[in-house]
């Protein structure tokens, strides 16, 4: 992924592990998934893994805050963050 990645780009990427990880039961940007009964512990391990991957960056253990992964729009403010710092 490149360093101009935009907020539109890491929404599209989530969602498309969404449609995937969840058969189809793509939450919505802003559903708390964790709250709908989408995401078990396997899945939020498989959710990180894959933000680590396509997007560049390393989740470190300081930022496993569940705020940081509640839903499509709150990891892609993480993931700018991560980016814009550049840490990986």
């Amino acid at each position: 992924m490149n360093a101009d990645v935009t907020a539109e780009e890491i929404l599209a990427g989530l969602t498309d592990f969404f449609a995937t990880a969840t058969a189809g039961n793509t939450p919505g940007p802003d559903e708390d998934y964790f709250a709908l009964g989408l995401v078990n512990s396997l899945l939020a391990l498989e959710l990180v893994a894959h933000v680590e991957r396509r997007f560049g960056i390393e989740v470190a253990v300081e930022d496993l805050d569940l705020d940081n992964f509640r839903t499509m729009h709150r990891v892609t403010a993480f993931v700018l963050r991560k980016r814009s710092a550049g840490i990986p």
